[in-house]
């Protein structure tokens, strides 16, 4: 049994979720106190939970999930009520990853596929005004002083 814990920086410090990546009759997403060593929620997602991402900035979970269903599951953190499922992989999910501004996840299922989804909407650049270019030459990149 493998316990995979995760935390929460917008959270009290010693609450974290955790997961049991090791078998498909678990099913479950936990919630812990660690500091008196309670389980504050559970949520059963109805399939073998396989990997967990945070969104930061929109308080949201995503898991990744192997049998029965091989979906992804996007989640409203701390109430847990479910926003989307993604389906598309035939078999489960083995890996998720994120790019840089974390609003696109790449997934890997056993089912030999690569998915890249836009699950959490338009990233958030910070100075996104657009320079204006006064000069077309080739050094117009080049900042001037």
């Amino acid at each position: 049994m493998t316990f995979i814990i995760n935390n929460d920086v917008r959270a009290r410090s010693h609450i974290v979720e955790t997961y049991r990546g090791g078998g498909g009759g678990d099913r479950c997403i936990k919630f812990l106190n660690t500091h008196i060593g309670t389980c504050m929620n559970l949520v059963d997602t109805g399939s073998q939970v396989c990997s967990l991402f945070w969104r930061k900035n929109d308080r949201e979970l995503l898991s990744s999930h192997g049998f029965t269903q091989n979906q992804l599951t996007l989640w409203k953190y701390p109430s847990m009520v479910k926003l989307a499922e993604l389906n598309g992989h035939t078999s489960r999910v083995l890996f998720m990853a994120q790019s840089p501004y974390r609003c696109i996840v790449a997934s890997a299922g056993a089912d030999e596929t690569l998915r890249f989804l836009q699950v959490f909407g338009a990233p958030e650049l910070l100075n996104s005004k657009p320079e204006a270019k006064t000069s077309f030459g080739p050094y117009n990149n080049i900042n001037q002083i």
